[in-house]
């Protein structure tokens, strides 16, 4: 038997080189599902995306997926991507097992948490509104770090820098003064121990009230449990901006946060991966 890709309408181009078309999963010319191809805006023309890939019920544990899959790499090489980038919802194990099996590794995943009470912070630590000078030297750093970790994870540096500086305009409009925005400090028995951003979202009943943007400790102070009262600051600020649950990202490798979100009730929503496409 011969798997497929047919295209069921024409390609659509878009500004910078964005590119997008819907396929038919065939079987001997016979419909057995369905794919959806890209461009990841996020990246430019250089990267792919699957955005979706769907096989009908009865044609399913016969390896229609992984041919599927394997077709619509061989469609994003002919686009000239170089990469291509997945999502896969917590829930999906069959679609995350597809994944790994192809050689996608993961580069991130969502988690998320339902807020009850507002937690206490330890004995000796305070939040406070980080102030206009600490926002200056915080932004820049936070920025940085940002793109350092799209870097790790196969972003070329280029990409890598557009990402962070995209996501810095849209997410700190106004700066600190950005409606919605919680920029804090933590501090322990009068010293700054940490950062934290947490903004609230509406982004539909899908995603989550309230994120978690960035959480740092100071190197200095790392190893004391700052991170835990950092996390929990999140909670409270968000509890008290009306959220019902907070999101985050965790790249992959950062074992010590993952450790921390799970103790703390934090379970994954989605993952995302990505494949070189050599």
């Amino acid at each position: 038997m011969t798997t497929t890709l047919r295209p069921t309408a024409p390609e659509e181009r878009g500004p910078g080189g964005a590119r997008s078309r819907s396929y038919e999963v065939c079987v001997n010319s016979r419909p057995v599902g369905a794919v959806d191809l890209s461009t990841d805006h996020r990246f430019g023309p250089a990267a792919g995306r699957i955005l979706r890939l769907a096989i009908d019920e009865r044609d399913r544990r016969r390896g229609r997926g992984t041919v599927a899959a394997l077709a619509a790499e061989e469609v994003l090489r002919g686009w000239g991507c170089t990469r291509i980038e997945v999502s896969v919802d917590a829930g999906a194990e069959v679609g995350l097992g597809l994944a790994t099996a192809l050689g996608y590794t993961e580069r991130n995943r969502n988690m998320v948490k339902t807020l009850t009470a507002a937690p206490r912070l330890p004995e000796g630590s305070e939040g406070r509104r980080m102030t206009d000078d600490e926002y200056a030297g915080w932004r820049e750093a936070s920025r940085a770090a940002y793109m350092q970790d799209w870097i790790d994870r196969g972003v070329p540096a280029e990409q890598a820098r557009a990402k962070a500086e995209a996501d810095d305009l849209t997410l700190l409009p106004d700066g600190a003064a950005t409606a919605g925005t919680m920029l804090r400090v933590l501090t322990h028995q009068d010293a700054v121990v940490g950062t934290l951003w947490v903004a609230m979202r509406d982004d539909g009943p899908a995603t989550p009230d309230a994120y978690v943007f960035d959480v740092e400790v100071v190197p200095a102070h790392r190893g004391r449990g700052h991170g835990r009262s950092l996390m929990l600051l999140a909670e409270a600020e968000a509890l008290a901006h009306g959220a019902r649950n907070l999101g985050l990202n965790v790249f992959a490798g950062n074992v010590p946060a993952l450790r921390l979100y799970e103790s703390l009730g934090y379970v994954p929503t989605a993952y995302h991966l990505y494949k070189p496409l050599l």
